[in-house]
């Protein structure tokens, strides 16, 4: 009996694991497909001001949507697992330790680094830290992905200037941006008045 209970709790946990968008390259397509992610991106509008294409291109960047991705496993001699390169988790690739930021300065301590509305307003939360601590419009996601994987200090000290990798994953990022945003424009009026919301 025990056994089979166990099986449930299981069967319900898979059962909740969100897959990613069908389409992840055309915003409106992932709002019309996940509405509560299009209703999270909202939110996390509104309370911090991150206008709604910027931190979904930062964690199809970070995550590529999957909510439990997780760095690769580095090994020794090719066969001996030794760990990953951070513990970066969940669909923001939040670290633990501004993940413990987030939650005393504004998540609570239900929040989950593999929950999209909450891993959202992370990002949402992040962008406004950058913006009041590094003066980064909220706008520029050139400098808020910047910001976002060097931290604000590292952004401070131009530690992204010597790897030129990290600022072409920054343009990507403000590509993406831009072409999500245009998507956005395009049917921002059918997504606020649609039926199923």
């Amino acid at each position: 009996m025990r056994l089979i209970i166990t099986l449930l709790a299981l069967t319900q946990l898979v059962g909740c694991a969100t897959a990613p968008p069908k389409n992840p390259d055309n915003l409106c397509d992932i709002f019309y497909e996940k509405s509560d992610w299009y209703e999270a991106a909202i939110e996390t509008r509104e309370r911090w001001g991150a206008p709604v294409h910027i931190p979904m291109a930062i964690m199809y960047q970070e995550s590529r949507f999957k909510y439990d991705a997780q760095p690769p496993m580095e090994y020794f001699l090719w066969i001996i697992p030794i760990g990953r390169a951070s513990d970066a988790y969940g669909y923001s690739q939040a670290k633990t330790p501004v993940w413990g930021e987030y939650q005393d300065d504004a998540g609570g301590w239900f929040a989950e680094r593999d929950d999209f509305e909450d891993a959202i307003d992370f990002v949402g939360w992040y962008m406004n830290r950058t913006n009041k601590m590094n003066k980064v419009s909220k706008w520029d996601a050139y400098a808020q992905y910047l910001n976002y994987h060097e931290g604000q200090g590292g952004y401070r000290r131009g530690s992204y200037k010597s790897k030129p990798w990290l600022m072409g994953v920054a343009r990507k990022v403000e590509a993406r941006a831009k072409k999500y945003s245009e998507q956005y424009w395009g049917c921002k009026d059918d997504l606020a008045s649609s039926w199923f919301w």
